[in-house]
């Protein structure tokens, strides 16, 4: 089966360069990259930061001169170049790379369209962009890059109050839903595939990754919220109980 192809759409002036790997990376395991556009205004000096990533990753910049204070003339130009990719016909689907509000309804309009939606941002996106979106990645919570340094001790305030301000699902929220899903689906013994519980939260939850909770699988996670688990006899497939 041919891979889908994808077009990356990113909001420059409110993404990091360092999440940029991490961004490329998740769109690949979904399919084939063909449009690669970050969006900005390039004659100013916010854009420094990005410069020699775009010669790195083969980012096509795309010119939005701020034509007036307060108006983000950036969105309006991924929009716009959005809706023209989509009639060409030539992707399945698109990554926008944002924590905008401002692209609830282009992620909602896309995916009307039949289109695989990604979406990318910090914790702190707000929900309706998230919830529009076929599914959603944390970019701050899974990019390798934050795992290289903890913060100071003169950090930890800040860090708290970023915490605060995460639109993430709550992991109580994930632990009832899986009570759900075990209760509805597991077999008379009272197991269920610790496959099936990934898959349903992810169509659930759009912005479900068992990363956002510092675990690389999903089983770790059910580990973690201390459900029951056991490996299959063949030591191929695991399987998890409220037991």
């Amino acid at each position: 089966m041919e891979d889908k192809k994808f077009a990356i759409l990113i909001d420059g002036d409110n993404t990091s360069p360092q999440y940029i790997k991490t961004i490329i990376d998740e769109v690949t395991k979904e399919g084939t990259i063909t449009f690669k556009r970050i969006y900005g205004d390039w004659t100013s000096t916010n854009l420094n930061c990005w410069k020699q990533i775009l010669l790195e990753y083969s980012l096509n910049p795309m010119q939005q001169y701020a034509y007036t204070t307060g108006k983000n003339a950036t969105d309006s130009a991924m929009i716009i170049d959005a809706m023209d990719i989509l009639y060409t016909g030539k992707v399945d689907g698109f990554c926008l790379v944002s924590s905008d509000s401002d692209f609830t309804k282009l992620a909602a309009r896309l995916r009307e369209a039949g289109m695989t939606v990604i979406g990318m941002g910090k914790k702190q996106t707000p929900k309706p962009f998230v919830a529009a979106c076929s599914m959603f990645k944390y970019v701050d919570l899974i990019s390798a890059d934050l795992t290289a340094e903890k913060p100071g001790k003169g950090a930890k305030k800040a860090v708290a109050a970023e915490a605060e301000k995460s639109t993430q699902t709550a992991l109580k929220d994930i632990k009832t839903a899986i009570d759900n899903m075990i209760e509805e689906n597991a077999n008379p013994d009272g197991w269920l595939l610790a496959s099936t519980v990934g898959t349903l939260l992810q169509k659930q939850f759009t912005d479900f990754d068992c990363r956002n909770f510092g675990c690389r699988k999903m089983i770790d996670l059910l580990k973690k919220m201390n459900y029951e688990t056991k490996l299959s006899a063949d030591k191929t497939t695991y399987y998890v109980s409220k037991k």
